[in-house]
């Protein structure tokens, strides 16, 4: 792969440019009215486009790019990527999509949302013969983090490193402003450190986060984490969202923009709905009401179940979302009518899929249906 060139696109997803896109799909019966909804200050697709799977190749590179383009023209703007999936390629082809739809009038910059992600420890294009090394010459040799900031010599947090990642990400997409920023996977940290060092090492991510979104290089940012919101709260790795806005609220007061969370939701993995492990103001609720009480926009992740959805749970979609056409875009269905979901990610690759899981947008989310189902995957 050639690394992108050319200068970056200006602008950031708006108000007025999200709301363009979904009249503009609406219109054109491409999507159901309430396949849009309004978070963040912006007009936000119910399904969103994600970018973590796939060989190193350039032949997955280019079903990105072909894929991107589908996706936006059949009226979804939320795409999210991260530098470690696919060693930093997928924010390279995803870039490549973007200028080239925005290029030749398809879309605008302001009308789509581009989600990225700093954590884990990304390699650059291809996997390194020696890993450690190149570890210590990226980081440790140049002053980005000290051998004990990398949790199990995957992971970091430190400002320096954030601040790194943020312009690896706006580099790779040929952008100069990213809409959302999560921290990834921050409860990996939790296997290294106590939680009186977690906390402090978020509150500096936060604090540099908040100084990314000071030079607007972000728009806002938030959690995007696999584990630590949907575990019990005596489990290692748990998370307590409210005591990370708590901490955001420390470093940067009540206007802190911490504004998002993102994880997994789907049938195999309903906790978000059906766990109550979240404290907020003397009660027990769920992640997904937490966030509804606390003001958080949620992305869910793995809506198709990253291929572990069994036979049963096929059955139930099936039974409780009939009309679509197979069990991905059902579980799409699921998911994204949560009635605290914003967006619901999926990244089929193969373009028959793909028209096949986005048919959820031209019909209406079914809430009812989708409580219902989330306690019945939930025994």
């Amino acid at each position: 792969m050639t690394l992108a060139g050319g200068a970056a696109l200006v602008g950031r997803a708006t108000a007025t440019g999200t709301a363009r896109y979904a009249a503009r799909q609406c219109d054109r019966r491409a999507a159901h009215p309430a396949h849009y909804r309004q978070a963040l200050g912006l007009t936000v697709s119910s399904v969103g486009y994600g970018t973590s799977a796939g060989a190193l190749s350039d032949e997955v590179d280019a079903a990105y790019r072909a894929a991107v383009g589908q996706v936006v023209e059949a009226g979804c703007n939320l795409l999210d990527t991260a530098p470690s999936y696919r060693a930093q390629r997928s924010e390279i082809a995803l870039g490549r999509a973007i200028a080239a739809l925005v290029g030749s009038g398809a879309c605008s910059r302001d009308e789509l949302i581009v989600m990225s992600k700093g954590g884990f420890i990304p390699h650059r294009l291809q996997r390194p013969a020696d890993p450690a090394r190149y570890v210590y010459d990226t980081l440790v040799r140049g002053g980005i983090a000290e051998p004990e900031d990398l949790a199990g010599g995957i992971h970091c947090l430190t400002p320096g490193f954030l601040a790194q990642q943020v312009n690896w990400s706006l580099r790779n997409l040929g952008l100069r402003t990213l809409d959302v920023y999560f921290l990834q996977n921050p409860e990996i940290q939790l296997a290294f450190v106590d939680r009186a060092t977690f906390r402090k090492r978020m509150q500096l991510a936060f604090a540099a986060l908040e100084e990314e979104t000071a030079a607007g290089r972000i728009g806002c940012y938030g959690l995007a984490t696999w584990e630590g919101l949907r575990r019990a709260p005596v489990s290692p790795d748990y998370l307590s969202l409210e005591v990370m806005l708590q901490l955001a609220a420390e470093v940067a007061g009540p206007d802190h923009h911490l504004r998002a969370i993102q994880l997994p939701i789907n049938p195999a993995m309903p906790e978000a709905q059906t766990l109550r492990n979240q404290p907020v103001q003397n009660r027990i609720l769920s992640a997904l009401n937490a966030a509804r009480d606390l003001g958080v926009t949620v992305i869910g992740s793995a809506a198709l179940g990253q291929a572990a959805l069994s036979d049963r749970h096929a059955a139930t979609l099936a039974e409780m979302f009939p009309g679509l056409a197979g069990a991905a875009p059902a579980a799409l269905q699921f998911a994204r009518s949560l009635p605290q979901v914003t967006s619901a990610l999926f990244g089929s690759l193969d373009p028959a899929h793909i028209w096949q899981d986005l048919a959820v947008a031209a019909v209406a989310p079914d809430p009812e249906r989708a409580l219902r189902a989330a306690q019945t995957f939930a025994r």
